[in-house]
């Protein structure tokens, strides 16, 4: 999801757009709060005059990850129908955005948008709760962690997507909307409660007494370097002395801007690459390489990961564990590996969201499809059964984690080895 904001107008320059490509790019899964804007109709390229149909041909045959050879798609002027058949050529993060949506991600990349306020995710066909954002509507009416929404406005959404029931949402305009959870022991509640502007903190902080720092990031957006630098100068402050190590929790990050990655690795790298992309334009191929100054001074690191961990999440978790900067717990991620890329059409008011290269860890490994493997597997389940996340039982252990990355026995450590703490 993009994070910055920018001005368009009808003299917007390509080539210019991809010189400033580290800001633009988008690594994002999926944005898995329930908002307003993920319920907008998909946009119709029926109404589309044949200018922005050109734009859109060109664009996609200039800048698309692969060639698909179109130098002869078209030997007349396209129309709505055949330029609809090529999107779905596409692969599924490329889509035609209008001037709502295009909006909206503006408007949620740089942490705010109107909603209720939780986080979900979908397993067989059912919509759970992960998280409430603290003072948001669904927090104050009562809505909690583990909840199963079963209805939205009386209408069962099982084995509905989430733009699905973003939409029933949105549906209620400036009226309450309906909510029914499935609670423990198949208890059902019924909420009522008005969507709201929503400002999101990606970052959370908790410092344990061991002199151990936990980052939580739910999300990368352009507030999300200040905001972890901010939490652990907070934490520094609090211990009174160096910390003694870092847990940085990634579970459930479905990614963000790339740029929010990037900065956040450099924090606590002295020097290695962080990540390369590839495409088929010069702007596309790119190497970004750390700057001196670790923010921990070497510090050991231990990032959490698990299968909703996507995108610019994997980018993170991937540049410290090749740099050999920390090691990874949990499960195999999810395995995002491409980058997407916003470009304005016509005046401005819509773009293409077009995935124009495919990123690379520092090793040179392609994870897309794959996903990450930690190097200690640990069931989610026992990942997930706290509020705050896992914190290292000491920091001996830490750095025993740290000594096992060249170990060929560093699978079998066992959750013992960690201290769950609320």
């Amino acid at each position: 999801m993009l994070n910055t904001t920018y001005s368009y107008n009808a003299h917007f320059s390509p080539a210019k757009f991809f010189t400033q490509l580290s800001f633009l790019l988008l690594v994002s899964l999926l944005c898995l709060i329930l908002q307003s804007f993920q319920a907008v109709a998909k946009p119709s390229l029926q109404s589309l005059q044949h200018q922005q149909l050109n734009e859109i041909l060109f664009n996609i045959h200039t800048y698309y990850v692969d060639d698909l050879k179109l130098q002869n798609a078209f030997v007349t002027q396209p129309d709505n129908l055949q330029v609809e058949a090529l999107f779905e050529r596409l692969d599924p993060y490329s889509k035609y955005l209008d001037e709502t949506e295009l909006d909206a991600i503006f408007s949620s990349t740089n942490g705010r948008y109107t909603g209720l306020g939780i986080e979900v995710k979908i397993e067989e066909g059912r919509v759970y709760i992960v998280n409430t954002i603290n003072n948001s509507p669904a927090a104050l009416a009562g809505l909690q962690v583990n909840d199963e929404v079963i209805a939205i406005n009386q209408q069962s959404i099982l084995d509905k997507s989430i733009e699905e029931v973003a939409k029933l949402i949105r549906q209620s305009g400036q009226s309450a909307v309906d909510v029914a959870v499935k609670r423990e022991k198949d208890t059902e509640l019924n909420f009522s409660i008005k969507r709201q502007q929503i400002n999101l903190q990606s970052v959370h902080g908790h410092l344990a007494d061991t002199g151990v720092a936990l980052i939580s990031i739910n999300a990368f957006n352009n507030h999300t370097l200040h905001d972890v630098a901010r939490e652990l100068a907070k934490m520094q402050v609090t211990n009174s002395f160096p910390l003694s190590g870092l847990i940085i929790d990634l579970r459930d990050n479905p990614g963000g801007t790339l740029q929010g990655a990037i900065e956040v690795a450099d924090l606590f790298l002295d020097n290695g690459t962080i990540v390369s992309t590839k495409g088929r334009f010069n702007e596309a191929n790119q190497k970004f390489k750390a700057h001196k100054g670790d923010i921990l001074s070497g510090a050991p690191i231990a990032v959490l990961i698990n299968e909703n961990s996507a995108s610019a999440a994997e980018i993170l978790a991937a540049a410290l564990r090749d740099n050999q900067r920390a090691v990874l717990i949990g499960e195999t991620s999810f395995g995002k590996g491409s980058v997407q890329s916003l470009i304005p059409l016509g005046n401005g008011n819509t773009a293409l969201k077009l995935t124009t290269a495919r990123y690379y860890t520092p090793l040179g490994q392609s994870i897309d499809g794959k996903g990450i493997t930690p190097d200690v597997s640990i069931n989610q389940t026992m990942l997930s059964e706290i509020d705050q996340g896992v914190i290292i039982k000491n920091i001996q252990e830490l750095a025993l984690f740290s000594s096992l990355l060249d170990r060929q026995d560093k699978k079998q450590l066992t959750a013992k080895q960690l201290v769950i703490m609320q």
